[in-house]
This record gives structure tokens, C-alpha cells and sequence, in this order.
């Protein structure tokens, strides 16, 4: 055998050696299911597929968190980018959910409709406008979809400026934010807290004016966060580790390109790239977990009487920060905690 000949049947046996290993490493990754909502926000985890190092992850797209939630506490998937809210909302009704990271936050904004002449964050002026339709006995129609972030922002915000929801407006849900537009423009609502790229939306079509982002209160503008069960970090611990260390990717990622976030947002949504890239100047990639912030949270979802239970100590005992500090290297203490 020639020097020549050697050198070729080395180097091709290390490339079948190698491709053998990739393949074997390939097949014996654990697969996991992960679901996201339709927001700006939340579709980006649609790339966390090919971020994953050590795990196969099935990312699975939904119309909103709630069904997110539902599906991961059904388990009909493993591991779930819902909200903070969501995740406290869950607490209330009893189900496992175990915190393992953030993803962005920001992304909800109030807007109001045509013929409500509203200079931006004039609560006073708003609050006039609610008397006034009171008297008259057409009350002002906020919608929001019930139970997700932006609903959950909006309450906060407008009870802090002493405006109640339940007695003050005529709360009307709109459980598909994609159909928020539509409802503004029909003028079927005056109000609605909807959220990124729906709001951008909204603003660029002449459907809509931005009224005010909703961040005064106790969530301030913390909105996802990925979320899995006892059981499945029991039996999937590495998975669960490696698809935190993808989310951690994708953030990183987020952070220096928004080109592809603006081309994930333009596929699901079928937006215009400039509405998206709108809808970016609303969000801030975090994948730390805020631990003070979640349980201000959940006290003030209490008081809106969104749920009926003190959930504050299962919300800090079910905030699990070691998948975060295994895959950053970096202490709970500088990861939200």
C-alpha cells in the first residue's frame, strides 16, 4: 500500500468513525416536546431546535399560553414557554410547574381606538373619559385576552391609577390576540391591552393609538418563562438541562441579531418585516428567573382577585435555578434570585 493510499484509508475510517459517532450520539438524544404561543415574544423558541446540543427538541406552536399550559399540564408536551402569570395562575389550580428560566420579557402596550382622543399615559383624562361614559350608561369596553400577560399587565396598571376593571369599564375577552385588530376596527371595543407584533400592528395600520405601556405594577414589563413538571425533570434531568442551555442560546443569540427574530415573527405571523422589527423596540431577551418580582406577582393577582390562593411560597419553593446555573456558570444570585 502506497503512503498515498495509507493516508486516504486513514482518513476515511476517521470520517466513518466520526459520522458513526455522530449518528449514535444523534440516536440515543432524548427528545422532548416544547410548546410556545403566537407572539412576538415567544415564536424566536421556534429556534431553539437548532440551537440544542444533547437533546432533540420537537418545538410546537400554539395560539396562546393558556393552551401552552394546557397542553404541558395534560402532557401532551413536556416543557412549555408560558408567562409568569400563567405560571402563578397554574400555582392557584394545584398543578406541578417548575420554573427553569426566563426567555423576553416586555411586549404588551394599551392602545385605544378611533374617536377616543387620549394624549399617551394621561390616566387622568381617562379616568374622565370612564365617568363620563358611565353617566351616560355606555361604559368604556376594555378587552385583553383573559389570563394572559398583557390582561394580567392591564388590571394592575389601571388599578394602580384607581380604576377597577370589574365595576369601572365593560370588560369584554378576546381570547386570540390576532383578532384584536379586527375588533378595534369594528369598533366593538375602545381599549385593549394586546400584545407584540399585534400591537405594532395596530399602530402602523391607523387602527389604533399607543396609550401607554403597562408596566406600572407589581409584574412590571416580566412576561415569559419557560416552565416543565416534577415529572419530567426526574426522568429527563439532562434534557431538561439541555434545552435550558438552548433557551440560554437563543437569548444570547437575540441579544446580537435581531434579523433572525424579525424572520421567525414575518413566518408564523405573515407580518410585514417592518411590523416586526417594530415590535422589537417592546422586548428585552432575559433568561433569568425573577424570584421577588414572581412572588410581588403573585400577590397581586390575589388582590385582582385573579386567583383565590396564597401561592407565594409554592411560587418561590417551584423556581428551580439549577438547569440556569449548570448551563451559564453563574451563581442563582445573578440569575434572578
Amino acid at each position: 500500500m502506497t503512503f498515498r493510499s495509507l493516508t486516504l484509508t486513514t482518513v476515511t475510517a476517521a470520517f466513518l468513525a466520526l459520522s458513526a459517532a455522530a449518528t449514535a450520539q444523534a440516536a440515543d438524544a432524548e427528545k422532548l416536546k416544547l410548546g410556545f404561543a403566537k407572539c412576538a415574544h415567544c415564536l424566536p423558541m421556534a429556534l431553539t431546535p437548532e440551537l440544542a446540543k444533547g437533546v432533540e427538541i420537537e418545538a410546537i406552536n400554539f395560539n396562546s399560553g393558556n393552551d401552552v399550559l394546557t397542553a404541558l399540564v395534560s402532557k401532551s408536551i413536556d416543557m412549555a414557554q408560558v408567562t409568569y402569570l400563567h405560571y402563578i395562575t397554574a400555582l392557584d389550580k394545584g398543578f406541578d410547574v417548575v420554573a427553569v428560566s426566563g426567555q423576553v420579557n416586555g411586549g404588551s402596550e394599551i392602545v385605544v381606538g378611533k374617536g377616543i382622543t387620549l394624549k399617551a399615559d394621561d390616566w387622568d383624562g381617562l379616568k374622565t373619559l370612564i365617568a363620563e361614559r358611565k353617566e351616560k350608561g355606555e361604559p368604556l369596553r376594555v378587552a385583553a385576552s383573559r389570563g394572559n400577560a398583557q390582561d394580567i399587565h392591564m388590571r394592575g396598571a389601571l388599578q394602580k391609577h384607581g380604576i377597577n376593571v370589574n365595576k369601572d369599564v365593560q370588560f369584554i375577552n378576546i381570547p386570540n390576540p390576532s383578532d384584536h385588530a379586527a375588533a378595534l376596527q369594528r369598533g366593538e371595543v375602545d381599549v385593549i391591552c394586546t400584545v407584540e407584533p399585534f400591537a405594532s400592528q395596530i399602530r402602523q395600520t391607523g387602527v389604533g393609538t399607543h396609550f401607554a405601556l403597562p408596566y406600572d405594577q407589581a409584574a412590571g414589563n416580566l412576561t415569559n418563562l419557560i416552565v416543565t413538571r416534577s415529572d419530567v425533570i426526574k426522568d429527563h434531568p439532562k434534557a431538561v438541562e439541555a434545552t435550558v442551555g438552548s433557551v440560554v442560546a437563543l437569548v444570547d443569540k437575540l441579544k446580537s441579531d435581531q434579523t433572525v427574530w424579525v424572520d421567525v415573527i414575518n413566518k408564523y405571523t405573515g407580518m410585514d418585516k417592518a411590523v416586526a422589527a417594530e415590535a422589537l423596540k417592546n422586548a428585552s431577551p432575559d433568561y433569568a428567573i425573577h424570584k421577588d418580582s414572581t412572588l410581588a406577582i403573585a400577590t397581586m393577582m390575589r388582590e385582582l382577585k385573579y386567583i383565590s390562593n396564597d401561592v407565594t411560597a409554592a411560587a418561590e419553593k417551584n423556581l428551580n435555578y439549577t438547569f440556569l446555573e449548570a448551563v451559564t456558570k453563574k451563581p442563582k444570585s445573578e440569575l434572578g434570585f
